[in-house]
């Protein structure tokens, strides 16, 4: 496993990528209201992209012509924008990465569009609150964490404690570098082997990928979009995470991860170049 830990000076030039991911985020984020389509989100966040200097690493995915993954409701990922105007009510999960200097970013956030109502608009809106929660409990644990499992048993404890849903365990999380997707595994459960230990170097994306209903899926006859079975609501939340020799930084954050961080008394510290 001694290859999956980075050096200080390789976990630096991931800043730039991660920034760069997170501001790309915080356009579509920012652009999200009734009536706009997933295909303006893509195109608001290929421009931040490459403005930026960096290239959108989903379309270095073989077949995959896309900045974003957008997944409305019922898709868990990889869903493809369109032309259907996003509606009030509706839970977006807007994943999207950057390459900047051969490294990687990737990250993702949902919304419930403002101005619905109604139950499902709740059941979207807690659905999304405790997959956000799973996330930060799992960056949390890794601060402190002795082995990578103890994220994934965080992640789960916090979902579980929130209600009652299905972590998918077909979707999980990923060693992240010169490549979007590395060793290790980062699981969004408990597993009974508990990884590679925590240490200085180690850069991984969290993921927890949550339904509201039973977790099996299809995939739709556009190749990728995968979606449940049974039409209950999806939600993701994902940011890629540095260790290093002064404690975590969240790299797509673009405070560091201090927001999300706070409420377990855990301040990130930047990555030093020397």
């Amino acid at each position: 496993m001694r290859r999956i830990y980075k050096s200080r000076s390789q976990l630096a030039a991931m800043r730039a990528p991660g920034l760069l991911t997170g501001r790309a985020l915080e356009a579509v984020r920012a652009a999200i209201r009734p009536g706009v389509t997933t295909l303006e989100l893509d195109a608001i966040a290929e421009d931040v992209v490459r403005s930026g200097g960096g290239i959108p690493n989903f379309q270095l995915e073989p077949g995959y012509q896309h900045t974003i993954c957008a997944n409305v409701n019922d898709v868990v990922v990889h869903g493809i924008p369109d032309s259907r105007p996003i509606e009030a009510g509706d839970l977006v999960t807007i994943d999207c990465g950057a390459m900047v200097d051969g490294w990687n970013g990737d990250a993702a956030f949902s919304v419930v569009v403002p101005g619905g109502s109604g139950e499902l608009v709740g059941v979207r809106e807690r659905l999304s609150q405790a997959t956000h929660d799973g996330l930060w409990a799992g960056i949390a644990a890794l601060a402190s964490a002795r082995m990578l499992g103890e994220v994934g048993a965080a992640v789960e404890d916090a979902v579980e404690a929130a209600g009652d849903y299905a972590i998918s365990d077909d979707w999980i999380g990923h060693g992240i570098g010169k490549a979007m997707h590395e060793e290790p595994p980062v699981f969004n459960y408990r597993t009974r082997v508990l990884g590679p230990a925590v240490k200085p170097g180690l850069c991984v994306a969290i993921e927890p990928i949550v339904v509201a209903g039973d977790q099996a899926t299809r995939i739709l006859d556009d190749g990728w979009s995968v979606v449940t079975v049974d039409g209950s609501q999806a939600c993701q939340w994902e940011h890629s995470v540095a260790v290093h020799a002064d404690g975590i930084w969240v790299l797509t954050a673009l405070d560091g991860g201090a927001e999300g961080l706070a409420p377990f008394g855990i301040e990130p510290r930047p990555i030093r170049d020397r």
